[in-house]
């Protein structure tokens, strides 16, 4: 009898530890850190497909978009940050605000899907943006850029989802070389960096955007394969994001793996380790 007690208080004190350490998980990726693992190539070559960085969530104070959505697709556990924190939604205000400055990637709750995203801010409200011939064009201003070289990568199926670049020089077999021309692009106010170009398409020509009040406007260094606010919600794109859908700042790169798993050790990218996202 005295061995089965035992037993059963050590398993009960397992569970107490595993629950306690679940809820300093919790609080710690909710107030202060959260990782986010890179999962397409728009943000390219700031951010690789595989990248894994850590996001800064007290850079912008808090949101209910702070709460972090629980999505676990293998276990059929989909439990979106709404659900837990929507009782703060609805007045686009943060706690501890802080605002964001243009040049920062940052990671924020797309407007109708509620997926995080992660793009560079581009425009502050009451600026406009318009894209004349690929050049980004800021109050009417273009922004100065230099040639950059030509990026290149290993054509073939990238990260978890297999997925496969889009390159300048035309489709390119698997184990090709994938090139893109590359350009050191400043914005306004100093920071400068990488963008990339595959090809003439919608997006290099639009209208004049307004960005109104309370919110921001977000674009991908990977300029031609990017869904950002150059396309409107109603068109399946990102539009203008209001302020309370900010989650953090991404300012490091942990980890980075160039395969389908982050355990395939063989695939590590060693040069891209505790690196500053720029």
């Amino acid at each position: 009898m005295a061995t089965e007690a035992k037993k059963s208080g050590g398993f009960m004190e397992t569970v107490k530890t595993i629950f306690w350490a679940l809820i300093i998980a919790g609080v710690f990726r909710s107030l202060f850190f959260q990782p986010f693992w890179i999962p397409s190539g728009s943000m390219k070559d700031t951010l690789l497909i595989g990248d894994f960085v850590f996001v800064n969530k007290m850079t912008y104070g808090y949101s209910y978009a702070s709460c972090p959505s629980v999505r676990l697709p293998a276990v059929g556990i989909n439990i979106d940050a709404k659900k837990l924190c929507g009782v703060f939604d609805g007045d686009n205000t943060r706690l501890f605000g802080g605002e964001p400055e243009r040049g920062d990637v940052v990671v924020f709750r797309h407007p109708v899907t509620g997926y995080d995203y992660i793009k560079r801010l581009i425009a502050l409200p009451g600026e406009s943006v318009q894209m004349k011939r690929g050049v980004l064009h800021i109050n009417g201003e273009p922004v100065k850029l230099e040639d950059g070289g030509i990026f290149e990568e290993q054509a073939g199926p990238q990260g978890p989802q297999g997925l496969r670049p889009r390159c300048e020089n035309g489709p390119v077999g698997d184990g090709g070389l994938c090139q893109k021309s590359r350009q050191w692009e400043t914005l306004p106010g100093g920071v400068t960096h990488s963008i990339l170009n595959i090809a003439n398409q919608p997006t290099d020509n639009t209208g004049i955007y307004t960005v109104p009040e309370g919110h921001y406007f977000f674009m991908g260094d990977n300029r031609d394969n990017s869904t950002d606010s150059r396309t409107p919600r109603v068109a399946r794109g990102v539009g203008f994001v209001p302020y309370e859908n900010l989650i953090g700042r991404a300012d490091r790169i942990m980890f980075s793996s160039a395969g389908r798993s982050m355990f395939f050790f063989w695939t590590w990218r060693g040069d891209r380790f505790f690196k500053a996202v720029e």
